[in-house]
């Protein structure tokens, strides 16, 4: 039996933090479910897809696979077979990602994705309505709250400029 761990919470709560660093401590694959959307818009981008045009989205999907691997403890994103690591956080394919996550056969793909995964896998996921879409019976569920003090403490501490 698998094991999962399911952090929720509203952006800037530190959610991506704290699953990481859980997921390391239990010694758990972190689903960084964020970098799955901004694989799909790689996927997308590659194949010269219209990402305003839902139906033409709505075809592509069933062609992509995206999984996790690590490298030197490093997580990998493999899009059909491919790292495109490297390419996630390009400004296209930030902004593509947020095209296309609106649609409902976009969310549907990595939702079937990730439950694969956490099927398969002990895992911390963190993002928008994890433990409540994609991992209802998660074994562990955390809605992960802070508020603007409690923020910028921590981006002081990792903040040398800040720091003084």
């Amino acid at each position: 039996m698998a094991y999962s761990i399911a952090i929720d919470g509203p952006a800037g709560a530190g959610k991506s933090t704290i699953a990481k660093i859980a997921a390391e401590k239990l010694g758990f694959t972190y689903v960084d479910t964020g970098a799955m959307f901004r694989a799909m818009a790689v996927y997308f981008i590659d194949r010269g897809i219209d990402v305003k045009n839902a139906e033409s989205v709505g075809e592509a999907v069933g062609n992509v696979e995206v999984s996790i691997e690590y490298e030197d403890g490093v997580q990998q994103i493999i899009l059909n077979g491919d790292n495109v690591t490297k390419r996630l956080r390009d400004e296209e394919v930030g902004k593509t990602a947020s095209a296309v996550a609106v649609y409902p056969s976009v969310r549907e793909k990595l939702l079937e994705l990730q439950r694969k995964l956490a099927a398969e896998l002990n895992v911390v996921m963190d993002g928008r309505d994890i433990g409540t879409c994609v991992l209802p019976d998660a074994t562990c569920k955390i809605y992960l709250t802070a508020g603007v003090d409690l923020r910028s403490l921590g981006k002081r501490a990792r903040n040398p400029i800040l720091r003084r």
